[in-house]
């Protein structure tokens, strides 16, 4: 793995470091993150790992490590399309149909539709495919009835991938079908979670008779299972880039403050923080690993499960430093508008959503390490 730039790397590292400096701005509202995404998709800079054809830019893996890290150092807003950025359309594009692909790939880039996935329910978390959602055939389509949780975006989502039973006679991890919902459709109702750091971007999807049509299969029905397995490999092996857009942000914001409070010349302190920035760049040095080994077998793989692991862990490890550096001020509310208490709290769920750390070492024991299955 070489880490240094190629001319072409480079070329496109200054190309949009330059766009970045014209175009950033501050966003917080769902509307102003739209427009955020908006102005990245005139700008040529939405999907950037999507095929050119389907309005990407065929990005290699190491320009989209550059775009991740030019965004960290722009402090630029994070992408609230990044669902379907990241995990539906390139699944689309796999798997979609033609119809598919030109009804929603180009709002997917814009941010003109939002995505989320529905995936979990409230007995069908690490054990995913024990869900029970139902899709009964209904002439030239399906009746959905059943309850997702934990469902990030939902409550600003237009579309849904959703996962269903549509064979209930079936092996669990055969009789499964992936939808592409419409979340305006009648019968779906959406409840928002509100979570301890005061947070409500987790929800619980209710659908109740919810019409929809065959032509929004994606992949073959009752073989949904490899869909979600596509997804998810997209999910994970694109966490490890996207999350440290918000990791290097938010250490570098930490290390400022510690030296505008004078904690920085505690020698305890400076330990603290320096192996906050070593282990983020062991988080930056792995996903060029990986990305180095994708970008030889083409197919995410279990790789990513390591990353996941890493950086949950990894990033409850530096709130827990932030805590001790900046003392009683980090649980005030008004203390830098309450980022710190905010995101120590929040910490607290990297290590259940996207996969447990528990269902990661599994994956990790028996897909990389070739360790027999646990019973």
């Amino acid at each position: 793995m070489d880490l240094n730039l190629t001319p072409d790397e480079q070329s496109f590292r200054d190309e949009f470091r330059a766009w970045l400096q014209e175009n950033v701005f501050e966003a917080k509202t769902v509307d102003e993150l739209k427009r955020w995404q908006r102005t990245l998709f005139e700008g040529g800079w939405a999907g950037i790992s999507w095929p050119k054809q389907y309005g990407g830019r065929g990005a290699t893996l190491m320009q989209q490590a550059v775009f991740q890290e030019e965004l960290a150092l722009a402090d630029a807003p994070q992408l609230i399309g990044v669902i379907g950025l990241s995990l539906v359309g390139p699944t689309i594009i796999a798997m979609g149909t033609d119809e598919q692909k030109a009804r929603h790939l180009s709002k997917i880039l814009s941010g003109e539709e939002i995505w989320c996935q529905g995936f979990s329910e409230p007995n069908a978390g690490s054990d995913l495919a024990s869900l029970g959602t139902r899709a009964l055939k209904d002439g030239d389509g399906f009746i959905v009835s059943g309850q997702k949780t934990w469902t990030s975006f939902a409550h600003i989502a237009d579309w849904c991938l959703l996962l269903v039973r549509t064979d209930f006679e079936a092996p669990k991890h055969k009789g499964i079908t992936c939808l592409l919902a419409d979340m305006h459709a009648p019968g779906v109702t959406v409840r928002p979670l509100r979570m301890m750091s005061g947070d409500a971007g987790f929800n619980e999807v209710f659908f109740e008779n919810v019409r929809i049509p065959s032509s929004q299969v994606l992949g073959k029905v009752n073989e949904g299972w490899t869909t979600a397995i596509a997804a998810l490999m997209n999910e994970r092996a694109n966490l490890g880039t996207g999350v440290q857009v918000l990791f290097r942000r938010n250490l570098n914001a930490l290390i400022a403050r510690a030296r505008s409070m004078n904690r920085s010349a505690d020698p305890i302190v400076r330990q603290k923080l320096a192996q906050a920035y070593l282990e983020l760049e062991i988080l930056r040095m792995n996903t060029n690993r990986a990305l180095t080994s994708l970008s030889k077998s083409g197919v995410p793989g279990p790789e990513g499960s390591t990353l996941k692991l890493y950086w949950s862990e990894m990033n409850q490890r530096t709130q827990q430093i932030a805590q001790e550096v900046l003392g009683q001020h980090a649980q005030l509310s008004d203390f830098d508008n309450g980022m710190w208490q905010y995101s120590y709290l929040r910490a607290r769920g990297n290590t259940i959503e996207a996969g447990t750390s528990e269902i990661q070492r599994n994956i990790i024991a028996e897909r990389v390490l070739g360790l027999p299955k646990s019973y």
